[in-house]
């Protein structure tokens, strides 16, 4: 098998921890390197894990894992761990691993997991919107719908969104993050292959030609998967259709890379805004 045989890859680079006397990595590592990889998998799915799995009532557990090694990784290197679903049977399901150094395989293994009762363990049958899923991502469908539509359409699964984004996690009292603008903003919802919805946002008109975008939020275990991408390229082409000339939006700072990297450029010093760093961004249109 080769790299292009996978449609996802993790990227890792070795840690010093990681290689034994000989200076290459010891081989219990590569166990965590496919674990990592796994993990990865399904983000790149749109899938968080564990409300996944509490949706669905059972959970993956490994039954076994086998590794054959062709070449050693050494300190510092990069490496891409592919990850595929091989083969999905009643109750188990077959990954495939790689480890691959500049193109080159150096180590493969399998991953044999059985879903099961998440209490009992005992084996469940596939659910078949998963089987869809996984066969249908290893084919190359796409893992997101994004909606666009008004408050009154997408409002429910966008609050809880913004509301365990938002209020939850970054603590902004929930008097600052609910406000009437909602009512006439265009909203953006990315929504996975199982219903679930992991990203949101908004746009509003800020001045004639001119929109702002905001609240954009993302499921924790989703941030770097691309659905924050997705729903930001979503609101960028609502204010493009309706010949708006530029987009404007207020980055908490910890963002400002992912907005210079989809097109924004920044706008004055950093400021504070609901007691977090922010930093004014514009788009031209």
């Amino acid at each position: 098998m080769n790299r292009k045989d996978f449609r996802f890859a993790e990227r890792l680079r070795v840690r010093w921890a990681e290689v034994d006397l000989q200076r290459i990595v010891f081989n219990g590592h590569y166990l965590m390197y496919f674990d990592t990889a796994v993990a990865g998998w399904w983000r790149a799915m749109a899938l968080p894990y564990e409300p996944t799995m509490h949706e669905l009532g059972g959970d993956f557990f490994v039954r076994k894992s086998t590794l054959e090694f062709e070449g050693s990784a050494r300190y510092d290197d990069q490496l891409e761990v592919g990850m595929r679903c091989e083969r999905i049977g009643n109750s188990s399901m077959l990954l495939q691993g790689a480890v691959f150094r500049s193109g080159q395989r150096l180590v493969t293994g399998e991953l044999v997991y059985v879903y099961a009762d998440s209490k009992t363990q005992r084996p469940l049958p596939v659910p078949q919107p998963l089987r869809d899923l996984f066969l249908g991502f290893e084919a190359g469908q796409p893992v997101l719908d994004v909606q666009v539509g008004t408050w009154d359409q997408l409002g429910r699964q966008a609050q809880a969104i913004r509301t365990a984004v938002f209020v939850e996690e970054q603590k902004i009292p929930a008097e600052l993050e609910w406000d009437a603008a909602d009512a006439s903003a265009v909203h953006a919802l990315a929504v996975n292959r199982l219903g679930r919805a992991v990203a949101t946002g908004r746009l509003l008109e800020h001045e004639p030609s001119v929109s702002k975008i905001g609240r954009m939020a993302v499921h924790a275990s989703l941030r770097g998967s691309g659905a924050g991408a997705a729903v930001l390229k979503a609101l960028v082409a609502a204010a493009r259709d309706r010949g708006d000339l530029q987009v404007l939006l207020h980055a908490q700072e910890s963002a400002v890379g992912f907005y210079l990297r989809m097109g924004f450029q920044a706008v004055g010093p950093v400021f504070e805004e609901a007691g977090i760093a922010h930093q004014a961004m514009a788009l031209d249109l």
